[in-house]
């Protein structure tokens, strides 16, 4: 029985801290704190909670098993007036709860509580080198990928960057468009014409996990750096991602119509 909603009260919101620590093993200096959580919540941001009923201990927040947390924001494009929308800026779930689609839940909540409050864009960065993240984001979602951000943090202290370079994609959601809607009931509708795959190694988790072997991770993110920045120069954008029978992460990158983020609109 694992109930969604809204997190109440500083002691869900340490909670979150708690379990965002836990998740990407920062050093103290990283951990964002409870007040930041709070004064997201103050400034119309979302910060949502995952609660298993049938835990035992006494309290919501002993009861938390992920959360997913976007801060407000103001898009500004040219020769259109400023939109206000959300960056999703974390999501986490306990280990023993993953690979069970909260992930897929938490964002649901996420889209449907930014929906009933006339919000239709939300944002947010993944490493291009996890492939779980990329299926969910982009095939389970229908977020379209335009951009790429390299090193987009900084030098991390968290055990799952490492020590690579923190380079992300921008996965952008337009939560009311025809694909999302679509991705989100599991049905495939019409997509763009494939120009381009770009590929990531199943293996690449454990080449990762190893010094001896860290590099080879190091040299997939390079080369495929170079490969995401020159399709989206030429202005390609990832529309699809799907596992072939290795397991490996292939993104699907074509064209979009001009002014559109919708796969359909080709």
């Amino acid at each position: 029985m694992i109930e969604i909603r809204s997190c109440v009260g500083f002691d869900e919101l340490q909670a979150c801290v708690d379990l965002q620590a836990a998740t990407w093993g920062y050093d103290a200096i990283e951990v964002e704190p409870r007040k930041v959580f709070h004064v997201n919540q103050q400034a119309g941001g979302q910060v949502i909670g995952a609660f298993d009923a049938e835990l035992s201990d006494a309290s919501d927040a002993g009861r938390l098993v992920g959360f997913a947390m976007a801060v407000p924001g103001i898009k500004s494009r040219p020769g259109e007036a400023p939109t206000p929308y959300l960056h999703s800026h974390m999501l986490a779930v306990r280990p023993s709860y993953r690979n069970h689609g909260l992930g897929a839940r938490l964002k649901r909540f996420q889209r449907d509580e930014a929906l009933s409050r006339g919000l239709r864009h939300m944002e947010w960065t993944f490493d291009p080198l996890e492939i779980k993240n990329a299926y969910l984001n982009i095939h389970k979602l229908g977020a379209v990928i335009r951009h790429y951000r390299a090193d987009f943090y900084g030098v991390s202290s968290s055990r799952l960057q490492a020590g690579l370079p923190t380079d992300r994609l921008l996965a952008e959601w337009t939560m009311d468009a025809a694909r999302v809607r679509q991705a989100l009931a599991g049905t495939a509708g019409p997509a763009c014409a494939i120009e381009e795959r770009i590929l990531v190694p199943a293996a690449i988790y454990t080449w990762k996990d190893s010094d001896e072997s860290r590099p080879r991770a190091l040299a997939v993110q390079q080369e495929n750096r170079r490969k995401f920045q020159q399709a989206f120069a030429r202005g390609l954008a990832v529309v699809g991602f799907s596992l072939d029978a290795d397991k490996n992460g292939i993104y699907e990158l074509g064209r979009l119509a001009a002014g559109s983020l919708d796969p359909q609109d080709c």
